[in-house]
């Protein structure tokens, strides 16, 4: 049994900065499958969102957050996130992340949805450097540990009997990747910090480890998972058979590229007033809608007309990347198609970070606070994810949670039973793969009520051989992450079911319209999972 003052799994933005500031009273221990930097927070290309040009204020922020999250943003948690901005960008700043100036002042970008220039950005590699710094940071400090190649398996809870909520988070089963051992983490506090789950579609920008394994650990605990129908498509993959989840920045968009399909004509213009610069559900549907309509394998986005010099600096990184794959943006358009990008639902948490479990927390991508209703503003991802972490550590430094006492309580060992080395790795194998296309072929970007009827079935045989499977077989990671992505299909398919209108991210033919009374898609745990 292992014992840490705070548990911390994950390493992206919101893990790493939580560390950063609990480090200082207590130790803390942070795990992540991978390596430390096999994140989202990594790919981050475009930038983090805040209100800091004198031309700009807070105020427009929060209602450029509240008009893209279409109805479904909580007013005073937004205010709550948006307004700590310029006060986290300070804490970045003071860590030594480098964000991009010119003429001694940050050189501020523009995304879709923004009504002003206010996403501070580091070239076009904007997460790779925060990720780096707050990594080299934590390498240093002497009460932060590092365990890569780590996996959470399952949540450690306590409760009274006959009880379905529990009444404590004692820690968490974690996975030695490398030697396949179990060991039971107790822990004063342990935080899911672990991302998304692009992983469950076919094409997405997400890396590997975007598996939803946070999500799919605290709904099986006891949590609530709340809004999870609301998946962002980014509009701009590059489409290349070798280009693997590579995303064209936002920021090409905000600095004047245009899209258009195979004939050479722009297309926006005609679905929004906005066109390119239109919040990203709207860009990714019309994209859908034009590759549907032409029949073509992808559309374009064509920034040749800037000066050759100009995309020189501003991305040299997406130019020297789109070369290594035969597309020079400087003087040709490049091809591009939707792809699953971020998880705008997850597991209910308080603008603390805690979850309805006392002892466990959850912050990040893997959280849902209500900052970004049925879809994400651009940007302010990163935003939420320093902003929880500086909630939580207040939380957790105020309350000083007590070490729970669990000394010679032989039941919270993990025991394997008769279980034996997995000896088929193709039930993995294929049933990850049927799983990823059906998401994508039936709860994408477009859905209507029989995709979903059809997705819910094939989720139910893949849920019940895939538990079977589990319980048989001794755990190793790709198993695990499967376990995970089954449920987190099934908890998208249902949240999308119970959502009769067309809000945000989530566009059904069968009820286009937006209903006059818009709520949250509540889904409690393990909710008539197979």
């Amino acid at each position: 049994m292992r014992q840490a003052d705070i548990l911390i799994l994950g390493s992206g933005i919101a893990g790493l900065s939580l560390a950063l500031r609990l480090a200082e009273r207590h130790h803390v221990s942070v795990l992540t499958k991978g390596h430390i930097e096999d994140s989202n927070t990594y790919r981050a290309q475009g930038g983090i969102a805040a209100a800091i040009a004198p031309d700009d204020s807070v105020e427009a922020h929060i209602a450029d957050t509240l008009k893209t999250g279409g109805g479904l943003s909580d007013p005073q948690v937004v205010r709550r996130i948006v307004a700590e901005g310029p006060a986290v960008i300070q804490d970045l700043v003071n860590w030594g992340v480098p964000f991009s100036r010119k003429d001694g002042k940050f050189d501020l970008g523009r995304e879709g949805g923004h009504s002003f220039r206010r996403i501070l950005h580091a070239g076009d590699i904007t997460g790779a450097e925060i990720g780096r710094t707050l990594a080299a940071r934590a390498r240093e400090h002497p009460n932060i540990e590092l365990f890569e190649y780590h996996m959470g398996v399952d949540l450690i809870t306590r409760r009274r009997k006959f009880k379905q909520q529990p009444d404590a988070c004692l820690g968490a089963y974690v996975l030695d990747i490398g030697s396949g051992a179990i060991e039971p983490w107790i822990a004063r506090a342990t935080v899911l910090a672990t991302g998304g789950s692009g992983k469950v579609y076919l094409y997405t920008s997400n890396p590997d480890v975007a598996t939803g394994d946070g999500l799919a650990m605290g709904w099986r605990a006891g949590c609530r998972a709340i809004n999870m129908e609301f998946t962002q498509f980014h509009p701009t993959c590059l489409f290349h058979p070798q280009a693997k989840n590579f995303l064209i920045s936002e920021a090409v968009r905000g600095e004047g590229a245009v899209l258009v399909n195979a004939a050479g004509k722009r297309f926006m213009p005609d679905v929004h007033p906005l066109a390119e610069l239109a919040p990203r559900d709207i860009v990714a549907r019309a994209i859908d809608a034009e590759i549907k309509r032409t029949g073509a394998d992808c559309v374009f986005l064509d920034i040749s007309m800037k000066p050759a010099e100009f995309i020189e600096r501003r991305f040299p990184n997406l130019l020297k990347a789109c070369l290594a794959y035969g597309f020079d943006m400087r003087k040709e358009p490049i091809p591009v198609v939707p792809a699953a990008h971020y998880q705008c639902g997850g597991l209910w948490s308080d603008l603390n970070g805690q979850t309805a479990i006392p002892g466990l927390y959850a912050i990040g991508e893997v959280a849902h606070t209500g900052l970004h209703g049925a879809n994400r503003l651009a940007s302010n991802s990163l935003l939420e994810g320093m902003v929880m972490a500086r909630f939580a550590a207040n939380h957790i430094l105020d309350t000083e949670p007590d070490i729970p006492d669990v000394d010679g309580d032989r039941s919270l060992e993990w025991h394997y039973g008769d279980a034996v080395e997995p000896d088929e790795q193709v039930i993995v194998t294929h049933n990850w793969d049927e799983l990823r296309r059906t998401m994508s072929s039936y709860v994408g970007i477009v859905r209507t009520s029989r995709r979903l009827e059809r997705a819910e079935r094939r989720m139910q045989m893949l849920a019940a051989e895939v538990l079977d499977y589990y319980w048989n077989v001794r755990p190793n990671k790709d198993l695990l992450e499967l376990r995970n992505l089954v449920q987190v299909a099934w908890i998208i398919v249902q949240s999308a079911k119970r959502r009769r209108e067309s809000r945000g991210l989530h566009y059904t033919l069968d009820y286009p319209r937006a209903s006059d009374h818009p709520r949250d898609t509540v889904l409690d745990p393990l909710s008539h999972y197979p």
